[in-house]
C-alpha cells in the first residue's frame, strides 16, 4: 500500500497552520493513570479553535485553494465539528462557505456553523441526496 502523503506534506501542513491553529497541550491525569494501570497522555484538542482537531485539517485544505477557488468558495457536508472547522477556516481566509447539514444535526452545531459565517443548507438525510444538493 502506498501512502498518499509523505513527510514533506506533513511539514508543509504544519507550516500552513502555524500561528493559525492553537498549539494545544498534552496532559495526563493521575486518576486516569491509576484506573488504567498505565501512563495516559491526552492531546487536549478541546482547546483548539472551535473546540476540535477538525480545524487543523479544514484550514490546511482551504489554505491550499487557488485565488480563483477561494473566490468561488467551498461546499462541505457535515453535521458537526467538520462543518464548524470549514466555516471558521473559510471565514479566516475570507472565502464563502456553504455547509450541507442534515435537518437533525444538533442545533448548537448549526448555530456555531452559521456563527462562523457559513451558509447552512439543511436536508433530510432519509429522503434527500446531499451530493445533489451540494452540486447546486
Amino acid at each position: 500500500m502506498t501512502l498518499a502523503i509523505c513527510f514533506d506534506d506533513i511539514t508543509q501542513a504544519a507550516a500552513r497552520i502555524a500561528g493559525i491553529a492553537h498549539r494545544t497541550p498534552v496532559l495526563t491525569s493521575r486518576t486516569a493513570n491509576e484506573m488504567a494501570g498505565a501512563e495516559l497522555l491526552f492531546k487536549c484538542e478541546n482547546f483548539q479553535r472551535m473546540g476540535a482537531f477538525k480545524f487543523r485539517g479544514a484550514y490546511n485544505a482551504l489554505a491550499q485553494f487557488t485565488p480563483e477557488q477561494k473566490q468561488r468558495g467551498v461546499c462541505a457536508f457535515s453535521s458537526g465539528n467538520h462543518a464548524q472547522g470549514i466555516a471558521l477556516s473559510a471565514q479566516i481566509l475570507g472565502m464563502p462557505a456553504a455547509i450541507v447539514m442534515p435537518l437533525d444535526s444538533p442545533a448548537v452545531k448549526m448555530a456555531a456553523t452559521r456563527g462562523y459565517g457559513a451558509e447552512v443548507i439543511t436536508y433530510d438525510r432519509y429522503t434527500e441526496d446531499r451530493l445533489a444538493i451540494g452540486k447546486n
